[in-house]
């Protein structure tokens, strides 16, 4: 190394952190006026005008040059900063896409005068995916969505998918979507050009076995349905319509015109059929075949079939992995071309060795943790970085095509978007360069490139501990979340088998009340900071989430003016809802909260 230049392990002030900087003397100003070269993110620009006041466009030569070389790995970059000017040149067109990302960021920490810097840079994981539930109540705005695709992308976020099972407008069946705001094919078609400006793959995303109940509530479709009533499922929900497609021709019909409907509007070759949790299967229509070949091989004839109907549809498919997790014997009749998508939510149960056998049988396959953020209220931290942190240790280890991290919102998607903020960044952090990023100051980049402002990247991080707190809890969830569903007499009745953390503290009543104090305690001392958050929207959301978790530990202690309290909170709820998300659904939503009463 040269005189005049040092290198520098860490550095914390961008997001990803590159896999490797060397900072040099002197730093590069920017003029007030400029040109970028093409493929250059829009964001860039903005930076750009922020910092200096001046005007920026894209298009030629400038003082920020744009350029490829083939030499260099798949999207990766070298950025360039000289006193002089500045040189992004990337491996492919991504490439030079992330490394003017990458330098946007600069921008946005340093202002006007940019450090010398030279940078080498290119992903682990090739494939570096967000999966955003979209049928649980809340279907975000078009503003929402494309504020969150800016958001992953400059994390160089590379796939990302809308998860869909009664939220788009299909046309032959608009019962099934009147109440919800869908999503329409020219929505669609919008963000799909949206992403891919941004090298980002939409992947459609329709589940097409299982998760139908919102289908079978309309008597056009129960015929399809594996049984005729609700069913209980394993997390102790009961169901008020059936959940699963019966496997038949007239199932495969129905598919036929939702992909003939969905598909056209993406570009993608891919598409998540999704497949899982096929729970009332055997049941009812398919029982006797069930008892003929099995449950697991009746649930595979079905998938081959949704398989072979996608390829005539142009697609190649992607399926959850719960089912093949737990029936190896399905591996050797697995169509090639399927992606499995193994996932795993909390971080007890390490995805290693499904990842392992799916590497040995020669399928591809995405390992999917999750931001831990639903059924929660504010969040589940430690969890979340732990089981994300494993995904992609084991994504390395056995050379998954990818990692895709799931954001669902079961149970009235009660949750603020930006409580998942944390996940989405920890992921594209560790997938982009895992050894770069594990001492990653994730707080203070959540700071500097999500919230924008100071302190609330630490609040977010305690707040998601909160889950601990109680000293007892249920898997891929907080037990404050279920003090809204149940009482806690009704939940010693039922659910001592489910307590799977502190059993004993569950049946103390002591320990409890003090779990909940603490809980009560611990939020309060969290958010004593959050009025100097200077984002209105940040400061309510953040505030809303404490709120709830205040009021579940407060059912159990019994306090006083539980009706006001649920009541203000609620109201809370029906006016943030909009500020992010259409209107559909919101009734759901806030009708089972304001219901929860029944529960104090």
């Amino acid at each position: 190394m040269g005189e005049g230049s040092r290198q520098v392990e860490v550095v914390i002030e961008l997001l990803p952190v590159p896999r490797s900087l060397v900072l040099r003397d002197g730093a590069f100003v920017l003029p007030r006026n400029g040109v970028v070269g093409t493929v250059a993110p829009p964001r860039l620009c903005q930076a750009l005008e922020r910092a200096t006041g001046g005007r920026w466009s894209i298009g030629g030569d400038g003082v920020i040059a744009l350029a490829l070389d083939r030499a260099l790995p798949a999207q990766g970059y070298r950025l360039s900063v000289h006193p002089s000017g500045v040189s992004i040149v990337g491996g492919d067109p991504a490439g030079v896409f992330y490394g003017a990302c990458t330098f946007a960021q600069l921008v946005e920490v340093h202002g006007t005068r940019i450090p010398c810097v030279e940078i080498e840079d290119h992903p682990d994981l090739l494939v570096r995916g967000v999966m955003l539930d979209v049928s649980r109540d809340k279907v975000p705005t078009m503003a929402t969505l494309r504020a969150l695709i800016d958001l992953l992308a400059s994390w160089k976020i590379n796939q990302f998918q809308l998860y869909l099972e009664h939220t788009f407008a299909y046309r032959a069946h608009p019962e099934v979507s009147a109440a919800a705001s869908p999503i329409t094919a020219a929505e669609i078609v919008e963000l799909d050009a949206y992403c891919r400006e941004r090298f980002v793959e939409l992947v459609p995303n329709q589940n097409s076995f299982g998760h139908f109940e919102r289908w079978f509530t309309h008597d056009r479709y129960r015929s399809l349905a594996e049984t005729e009533g609700g069913i209980e499922l394993p997390w102790g929900e009961i169901t008020k319509h059936p959940f699963t497609l019966a496997p038949s021709a007239e199932a495969i019909e129905l598919l036929d015109g939702l992909y003939g409907e969905l598909l056209p509007n993406f570009t993608s070759a891919q598409f998540n059929v999704g497949c899982d949790e096929t729970y009332d299967l055997g049941l009812g229509r398919s029982r006797a075949r069930v008892e003929e070949v099995g449950r697991p091989r009746v649930w595979l004839d079905f998938v081959r079939e949704i398989h072979a109907l996608a390829g005539r549809h142009g697609r190649s498919i992607q399926v959850w992995g719960d089912t093949v997790r737990r029936h190896r014997e399905l591996f050797a009749d697995l169509p090639r071309d399927i992606t499995i998508l193994d996932w795993g939510y909390d971080r007890e149960r390490s995805l290693d060795q499904t990842a392992e056998r799916l590497a040995a049988a020669g399928q591809p396959f995405y390992l999917c943790p999750g931001t831990s953020s639903w059924t929660s209220l504010t969040g589940r931290t430690d969890n979340a970085v732990a089981n994300i942190l494993d995904a992609v240790q084991v994504a390395h280890r056995h050379r998954a095509a990818g990692v895709l991290v799931t954001d669902w919102g079961d149970g009235g998607h009660w949750q603020q978007l930006p409580i998942s903020y944390l996940g989405f960044a920890w992921t594209a952090a560790l997938a982009w360069s895992l050894d770069a990023n594990r001492t990653l100051d994730l707080p203070r980049a959540l700071d500097r490139f999500a919230f924008r402002t100071t302190g609330l990247g630490q609040i977010a991080w305690d707040l998601g501990n909160t889950y601990l707190k109680p000293g007892f809890r249920r898997g891929n969830s907080s037990i404050l979340y279920w003090l809204y569903t149940a009482t806690l007499a009704e939940m010693r009745s039922s659910w001592l088998p489910r307590i799977k953390y502190g059993p004993e503290v569950f049946l103390d009543d002591a320990a409890v009340q003090r779990g909940m104090h603490e809980s009560i305690e611990w939020v309060d001392a969290t958010l004593s900071t959050l009025s100097r958050v200077d984002n209105e929207l940040l400061r309510r959301e953040f505030a809303h989430a404490g709120a709830m978790a205040r009021h579940a530990a407060r059912r159990v202690l019994g306090t006083d003016g539980l009706d006001a309290e649920l009541d203000a909170i609620a109201d809370e709820l029906v006016a943030l809802w909009p500020l992010r998300n259409r209107p559909g659904g919101l009734q759901d939503s806030v009708g089972t909260l304001r219901a929860s009463r029944a529960f104090f």
